[in-house]
Protein backbone atom coordinates (compact mmCIF):
# COMPACT_ATOMS: atom_id res chain seq x y z
CA UNK A 1 0.00 0.00 0.00
CA UNK A 2 1.25 3.47 -0.84
CA UNK A 3 0.82 6.35 1.59
CA UNK A 4 1.78 9.96 0.95
CA UNK A 5 2.46 13.23 2.72
CA UNK A 6 2.72 16.67 1.11
CA UNK A 7 4.35 19.88 2.34
CA UNK A 8 3.34 22.94 0.38
CA UNK A 9 5.00 26.32 0.06
CA UNK A 10 8.39 25.49 1.58
CA UNK A 11 10.45 28.69 1.10
CA UNK A 12 13.38 27.05 -0.64
CA UNK A 13 14.39 26.57 -4.25
CA UNK A 14 13.18 23.26 -5.76
CA UNK A 15 16.65 22.64 -7.17
CA UNK A 16 18.13 22.64 -3.66
CA UNK A 17 15.41 20.38 -2.30
CA UNK A 18 15.82 17.86 -5.15
CA UNK A 19 19.50 17.43 -4.25
CA UNK A 20 18.52 16.25 -0.78
CA UNK A 21 15.52 14.21 -1.97
CA UNK A 22 17.67 12.20 -4.35
CA UNK A 23 19.88 11.10 -1.43
CA UNK A 24 17.09 9.11 0.23
CA UNK A 25 14.96 7.90 -2.68
CA UNK A 26 14.50 4.12 -2.47
CA UNK A 27 15.82 3.82 1.10
CA UNK A 28 13.93 2.56 4.13
CA UNK A 29 12.27 5.24 6.26
CA UNK A 30 14.56 4.66 9.25
CA UNK A 31 17.69 4.80 7.07
CA UNK A 32 16.42 7.91 5.26
CA UNK A 33 15.78 9.77 8.52
CA UNK A 34 19.28 8.85 9.74
CA UNK A 35 20.83 10.13 6.50
CA UNK A 36 18.83 13.36 6.64
CA UNK A 37 19.75 13.95 10.29
CA UNK A 38 23.44 14.21 9.34
CA UNK A 39 23.10 15.93 5.96
CA UNK A 40 24.51 19.47 6.22
CA UNK A 41 22.06 21.02 3.74
CA UNK A 42 19.25 23.34 4.80
CA UNK A 43 16.69 21.32 2.80
CA UNK A 44 17.31 18.25 4.97
CA UNK A 45 15.00 19.52 7.74
CA UNK A 46 11.81 20.01 5.66
CA UNK A 47 12.43 16.77 3.73
CA UNK A 48 12.89 14.82 6.97
CA UNK A 49 9.67 16.30 8.35
CA UNK A 50 7.71 15.17 5.29
CA UNK A 51 9.27 11.67 5.40
CA UNK A 52 8.38 11.37 9.09
CA UNK A 53 4.85 12.61 8.35
CA UNK A 54 4.35 10.03 5.59
CA UNK A 55 5.55 7.28 7.94
CA UNK A 56 3.20 8.53 10.66
CA UNK A 57 0.30 8.57 8.17
CA UNK A 58 1.03 4.94 7.28
CA UNK A 59 1.22 3.91 10.95
CA UNK A 60 -1.86 5.74 12.20
CA UNK A 61 -4.21 5.54 9.22
CA UNK A 62 -3.37 2.11 7.80
CA UNK A 63 -1.72 0.26 10.75
CA UNK A 64 1.48 -0.41 8.80
CA UNK A 65 4.75 -1.20 10.55
CA UNK A 66 7.29 1.63 10.32
CA UNK A 67 10.22 -0.77 9.90
CA UNK A 68 8.68 -2.23 6.73
CA UNK A 69 8.24 1.12 4.97
CA UNK A 70 10.47 2.28 2.13
CA UNK A 71 10.44 5.56 0.24
CA UNK A 72 8.80 4.93 -3.12
CA UNK A 73 9.18 8.45 -4.52
CA UNK A 74 10.05 11.97 -3.51
CA UNK A 75 8.80 14.67 -5.85
CA UNK A 76 9.69 18.33 -5.57
CA UNK A 77 7.60 20.75 -7.59
CA UNK A 78 7.90 24.49 -7.91
CA UNK A 79 5.45 26.52 -5.88
CA UNK A 80 4.43 30.07 -6.50
CA UNK A 81 7.39 32.42 -6.13
CA UNK A 82 7.38 35.78 -4.39
CA UNK A 83 8.23 38.49 -6.89
CA UNK A 84 10.51 41.17 -5.53
CA UNK A 85 12.63 43.81 -7.16
CA UNK A 86 15.88 45.64 -6.77
CA UNK A 87 17.03 48.99 -8.07
CA UNK A 88 20.04 48.78 -10.34
CA UNK A 89 22.42 51.18 -12.02
CA UNK A 90 21.25 53.95 -14.40
CA UNK A 91 17.61 53.71 -13.34
CA UNK A 92 17.12 50.06 -14.20
CA UNK A 93 15.19 47.53 -12.16
CA UNK A 94 15.80 43.79 -11.79
CA UNK A 95 13.19 41.27 -10.78
CA UNK A 96 14.07 38.82 -8.02
CA UNK A 97 11.93 35.71 -7.69
CA UNK A 98 12.09 34.10 -4.25
CA UNK A 99 11.31 30.50 -5.11
CA UNK A 100 9.30 28.01 -3.07
CA UNK A 101 8.68 24.25 -3.26
CA UNK A 102 6.02 21.61 -2.81
CA UNK A 103 7.47 18.34 -1.46
CA UNK A 104 5.56 15.06 -1.92
CA UNK A 105 6.80 11.85 -0.31
CA UNK A 106 5.20 8.46 -1.06
CA UNK A 107 6.12 5.50 1.15
CA UNK A 108 5.19 1.89 0.53
CA UNK A 109 5.35 -1.41 2.38
CA UNK A 110 5.70 -3.47 -0.81
CA UNK A 111 8.93 -5.21 -1.72
CA UNK A 112 10.75 -3.79 -4.80
CA UNK A 113 10.30 -6.84 -7.07
CA UNK A 114 6.72 -7.62 -6.08
CA UNK A 115 3.79 -6.62 -8.32
CA UNK A 116 0.11 -6.56 -7.41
Amino acid sequence: MQVQAIARGIPMSPRKVRLVGDLVKGKSVEEALAILRFTPKAAALPVSKVVASAAANAENNYSLNRRDLTIFTIMTDEARGLKRGRARARGHYDRIVKRASHITVIVTDEKPGRRR
